[in-house]
């Protein structure tokens, strides 16, 4: 019996990637009131002290070794400057331009940079059937897109500006993505790794935001004060290692599925909380990006090996 890949769609996989993305999918309408009073700086500042607090609790709690070597150490600062200092400072300053369904939706994007990455620097695979599915997805993601900038009816030049610190944010947190497929963090505690990444990102998001907007600011407010809470504990600290396992397990390009996912659970809650209507570019948008992503993940059908009288057919180990 020959043993088939892992896949999204095995349970192992599956069920974190679906949690990650439902819960990030939340997080556009929560980082929304985090704009205003305090400079976006220092909110991701503080989401990112508050996640990584909680990953250093998680990880004493499991009796981690909480120290890590130098070299994996010099990681961990590389990592957070990419993932939790660069990406969230480029995104959080996107939204002050354009839309955050805009920003979610361009978001998407991300699995071009992870698939090419992966292939480059982590010799990823690429099969025919998963580039016409992202393909097709990135027509869908297109489609959504086309939508969001027509029903923002901004200027040109925020426009630009926004789609530019948002494609930022994306080559940033494709960097970290192909990183936390190395051999190096392979060879770490997740939970520890992640824990001293945000540490980093955190001191570099803190001396940033003093050096270019002042001494802290902050909303006492319980809407501020709880997003800060879930961003930090909920939409960080949980989802980034069960995100990074996944990539661990399929590689950057499949994990990337989850920001073509995630504009459209973030139009969901937005219908809910904000009133946001469906219209018909983005229902097709939508439709078109989960037909690739059928196609890009579904289990190609296994031809019987015939040895002799006997007919061996594989099995899915999951």
């Amino acid at each position: 019996m020959s043993e088939q890949p892992t896949t999204l769609l095995s349970p192992r996989v599956f069920l974190p990637f679906a949690l990650v993305t439902l819960i990030w999918g939340s997080t556009w309408i929560v980082i929304k009131g985090q704009l205003g009073v305090v400079p976006p700086s220092w909110s991701v500042t503080y989401r990112f002290v508050v996640a990584g607090a909680a990953m250093f609790v998680f990880a004493a709690a499991r009796r981690e070794r909480l120290w890590l070597e130098p070299r994996a150490m010099a990681f961990a600062a590389v990592l957070g400057l990419a993932q939790f200092a660069f990406n969230f400072n480029f995104v959080y300053r996107a939204e002050q331009h354009i839309t955050s369904g805009l920003v979610a939706v361009l978001f998407a994007l991300l699995i071009v940079p992870n698939t090419l990455l992966g292939r480059l620097f982590l010799k990823t695979p690429l099969e025919r059937r998963f580039l016409a599915g992202a393909g097709i997805a990135i027509v869908g993601v297109a489609l959504m897109i086309l939508h969001e900038y027509r029903a923002a009816a901004l200027g040109a030049d925020e426009v630009i500006m926004g789609t530019l610190l948002t494609l930022a944010g994306v080559m940033s947190a494709s960097t970290a993505n192909v990183m936390q497929g190395t051999g190096i963090a392979r060879a770490q505690s997740m939970v520890v790794m992640i824990a001293w990444a945000m540490l980093f990102g955190a001191l570099a998001d803190g001396s940033y935001a003093w050096i270019t907007t002042g001494p802290p600011v902050i909303e006492k407010t319980g809407v501020y004060l709880g997003g800060i809470l879930y961003l930090g504990i909920i939409a960080s600290a949980v989802t980034f290692p069960l995100y990074f396992n996944v990539i661990r397990a399929v590689g950057p390009g499949q994990a990337a599925w989850s920001s073509v996912l995630i504009p459209i659970i973030a139009m969901g809650f937005s219908t809910v909380f904000e009133g946001y209507r469906w219209a018909p570019l983005s229902i097709a948008g939508g439709f078109v990006a989960l037909i690739g992503l059928v196609i890009a993940v579904a289990k190609r059908p296994e031809r019987p090996s015939v040895s002799g009288n006997m007919v061996s057919v594989p099995v899915d180990p999951d």
